[in-house]
């Protein structure tokens, strides 16, 4: 591989904006989830599946899609993404039975898989070695700059033209970007492709890994946090002053964001990233007991944001600081992604369920609870790295 003398910055971002598109795929349905019953009137309990399936392939595939990618190449992996990302909300688009647009939100797990393994690789390849930190912190804004934009313009599209219209806007914006990203990336130099995986080792790849309880610490915590973030952002609106709604929910995932860059940052410096991680889930529930007595204060929403950035940069620095080695980095990086995928699949139903038997005050409570038990896998985990004991050691 050759080394960038320079950084291309506009390549960059371009790479950047398809990370905004596979987030999107998440965030169109969560901003507009209080109003797809007049989609599909008569699903109530099936709806927030319709967030969640898009994960269900990052549950199955996310510690090994790294290996498929790679032998399909990086390029290439993207460019097709796009078009099935494109594709499917084309296909949303037509307004089509509930069963198959859930299809639909499931292939399109294909799709967001694709993008969130190829677009970090290029984001690096397009940076030079100083800039390349950088670059990647731009990178793991993706998802909430996509969810802030989706709240600030998406849903003034859905008041104007309807929901349909976000699901062609989205298309739209995927296929573009996939036209323009297959003539701006064809000269990028890029790792040769490697060799398919095996299906037949994936079981001990995953039980290696989560037998280590310093490979398997930064997942855990990140099931409990994304379990809860997405899910939050989606069926808390309701709950907000309808006034204040649209500037809140656009500013939740900025807040998260200007947080972890900056205060997180800074106590990193002073603390191990997992100390970090269980702060931000303590201020995490400290927020949802203020949400229980003030429901939906605007400032408490701000607090639990920035307390969600504690915990992202936290457990994004937890990796490399338990996994020295790069390969170890490699399948704990692995396991977060499917992990992430895995609280996003449950989190949005689990929370539908909740408010539909417990209302908003068993909302709030469920979520505290999650908070607590993130901030408690990781002291466990601690204590078993202690005593240098594999999970299930004696």
């Amino acid at each position: 591989m050759e080394q960038n003398t320079r950084t291309h910055w506009g390549m960059l971002m371009l790479v950047w904006t398809a990370g905004l598109g596979a987030a999107a795929q998440y965030g169109k349905i969560s901003v507009i989830f209080d109003r797809l019953p007049q989609l599909y009137p008569g699903h109530a309990a099936a709806m927030g599946w319709t967030v969640s399936l898009v994960g269900v392939l990052g549950i199955l595939f996310g510690v090994v899609a790294g290996l498929f990618v790679s032998a399909f190449g990086y390029r290439r992996t993207l460019v097709w993404a796009l078009w099935i990302g494109a594709t499917m909300s084309a296909l949303q688009m037509l307004h089509l039975p509930f069963s198959l647009f859930l299809v639909t939100r499931m292939v399109e797990g294909i799709s967001h898989l694709g993008v969130v393994v190829a677009g970090p690789t290029l984001m690096a390849l397009l940076a030079t070695d100083k800039t390349r930190g950088i670059a990647l912190t731009i990178w793991s804004t993706f998802f909430g700059v996509a969810f802030a934009l989706l709240s600030w313009f998406g849903l003034p599209l859905v008041q104007q033209q309807g929901i349909l219209s976000l699901f062609a806007a989205h298309a739209a914006i995927l296929a573009t970007l996939a036209v323009v990203l297959q003539i701006a990336l064809r000269d990028l130099p890029v790792p040769a492709r490697t060799a398919y995986p095996r299906l037949s080792d994936l079981p001990a790849l995953h039980f290696g890994i989560y037998r280590s309880p310093a490979k398997l610490a930064p997942a855990a915590g990140w099931l409990f946090y994304t379990c809860c973030f997405v899910a939050v952002l989606t069926v808390l609106p309701p709950f907000i002053e309808a006034s204040v709604r649209s500037f809140v929910m656009g500013a939740m995932p900025l807040i998260s964001i200007a947080t972890s860059m900056t205060l997180g940052v800074w106590l990193l410096r002073h603390m191990p990233g997992v100390r970090l991680t269980q702060m931000g889930f303590l201020l995490c529930a400290a927020a949802m007991v203020w949400l229980m007595a003030m429901p939906g204060s605007p400032l408490a929403c701000f607090t639990l944001a920035g307390a969600f950035g504690l915990v992202q940069g936290g457990s994004f620095s937890a990796v490399p600081q338990l996994n020295p080695a790069a390969s170890d980095q490699s399948e704990s990086n692995g396991a977060m992604s499917q992990a992430g995928n895995m609280g996003n699949a449950i989190g949005t139903p689990l929370m539908v369920s909740v408010i539909a038997l417990g209302g908003y005050q068993g909302l709030v409570l469920m979520v505290a609870v999650l908070f607590l038990c993130g901030a408690l896998v990781h002291q466990i985990l601690a204590s078993l790295r202690a005593r240098a004991l594999p999970i299930g050691g004696c």
